[in-house]
């Protein structure tokens, strides 16, 4: 029963660490922009039709086989941090890296990372 529990604490833990995030941001805005109380008040434009400026960069690290709109939401929850009304400009570096697993060809491509980079801006 012991090697029973260990065996799916284990498996469960490979299988959570396949869909790690890494987040970070950087603040460039010179004034104070108070935090949202939550990422839905943030949203991603592909185009800003009124005038913001920018307050900061959002860095989303995650595996390229993530789907997009998860990547946005996470992106959005930063940007939310750092007091943003919008995101935008959203870029791939989709060079990524592999991990060295004897076992690469059976996971595919499921350990190559990417970069996914957005602008975090506030409406004027």
């Amino acid at each position: 029963m012991l090697k029973q529990i260990f065996a799916a604490l284990t498996l469960t833990l490979f299988l959570s660490g396949c869909s790690l995030y890494h987040v970070d941001s950087e603040d460039i805005a010179t004034d104070y922009y108070p935090s949202k109380s939550s990422p839905n008040e943030v949203v991603y434009l592909e185009e800003i039709k009124r005038s913001f400026e920018i307050i900061g960069y959002v860095t989303v690290n995650a595996e390229r086989r993530q789907r997009v709109g998860e990547i946005i939401e996470k992106m959005k929850r930063e940007a939310a941090i750092l007091g943003g009304d919008a995101i935008t400009n959203i870029k791939s570096d989709a060079t990524g890296q592999w991990k060295q697993l004897p076992a690469q060809e059976l996971i595919g491509n499921g350990y190559v990372r990417a970069n996914f980079t957005a602008t975090a801006v506030v409406f004027k």
